[in-house]
């Protein structure tokens, strides 16, 4: 830990929870904030960051770099005095002026390229002469009500994947992995290559939007044009690459034996959650659309949309159980 980021902790309220992940929640000190919106999270290396839910107010400092104003401003709002803050930044100069070549760790992942499956090209390309075996790929897509204008929908004749819909994973418009997921029932329905902490959809939640859906498979997410998981499982860094984002989260968890343990999750990060009255043998997302349409699925996730982690317990004992 180092005398900086020490310092703060010291001077953090005293009511306060830290998560497995290490965010540090409290009331936020920089307005009037009372559920405990306030985030606070230290690297390894002594790095820190400060990110109010309620307001939107940020501030971070990590080794090799002068206290930034909004860093000295959440200082003040701590309580700190103007002598104290004046000795941290002298102690944050000194680090600057050791550090040679320092390279600032980076809370946010990094994903590297991953190459698609062989001779695997957009299902458009297809589409002017179509192979009779993509015609099964083309109806499933129909089935789930997803059409190619949805996403960049992949295939490949090549034997062993020309019976699944190819899924890219995209990240700031590069390819970092992909799932190949089978048209009709057998074994191994999904087959991927995903990295660690991966938020699939991440490149098309846009700046003008108010919140994000978050859904647990691809299928889901491209459905209502939200983010997926990847799974029942919300990492630690996923929730911090989401919450960077600046917009509501809301999580629609999967109607299954997994689903309660993602919910307990999203409560812990101080997501919303909606468990909507879905229609009966509706399971997930895109059971909904397929019985619904997108716009009826989209106004019941809203409306069910829970902020109160009392609300969201409620809730979810008995959407589960039934």
């Amino acid at each position: 830990m180092s005398f900086i980021a020490d310092s703060i902790i010291s001077h953090l309220p005293s009511k306060r929870k830290t998560s497995p992940s290490g965010w540090i929640s409290f009331n936020s000190v920089c307005c009037s904030d009372k559920r405990q919106r306030g985030g606070f999270i230290m690297a390894g290396d002594g790095a820190i960051s400060y990110h109010c839910f309620n307001c939107n107010t940020k501030a971070s400092w990590q080794p090799g770099r002068q206290l930034s104003k909004s860093m000295k401003d959440f200082m003040r709002n701590l309580g700190m005095d103007n002598a104290t803050i004046g000795k941290l930044s002298i102690e944050a100069l000194r680090q600057k002026e050791d550090i040679d070549g320092y390279k600032a760790t980076i809370l946010s992942p990094t994903f590297n390229p991953r190459a698609l499956p062989l001779g695997a090209e957009p299902i458009i390309n297809f589409l002017n002469n179509p192979p009779e075996e993509l015609m099964p790929v083309v109806k499933y897509l129909t089935e789930r009500n997803l059409y190619l204008e949805d996403y960049n929908f992949y295939w490949t004749p090549k034997v062993g994947f020309n019976n699944r819909l190819i899924i890219p994973f995209y990240y700031r418009g590069n390819i970092v992995g992909y799932t190949a997921r089978l048209i009709h029932p057998g074994k191994q329905k999904y087959f991927s290559e995903q990295q660690p902490d991966y938020v699939f959809n991440i490149d098309r939640q846009t700046d003008e939007r108010k919140f994000i859906i978050v859904c647990e498979g691809p299928i889901d997410a491209i459905s209502i044009d939200g983010c997926a998981l990847l799974g029942s499982v919300i990492t630690p860094v996923q929730n911090y690459v989401l919450k960077q984002l600046n917009k509501e989260i809301i999580l629609v968890p999967d109607r299954d034996h997994e689903g309660p343990k993602t919910v307990e999750k999203a409560i812990e990060y101080g997501w919303s959650v909606s468990m909507p009255d879905w229609p009966d043998g509706v399971k997930d997302v895109n059971d909904a659309i397929i019985k619904m349409g997108r716009l009826a699925a989209l106004w019941l996730i809203l409306q069910a949309k829970e902020t109160y982690d009392v609300k969201i317990k409620v809730k979810a004992k008995m959407w589960f159980k039934n």
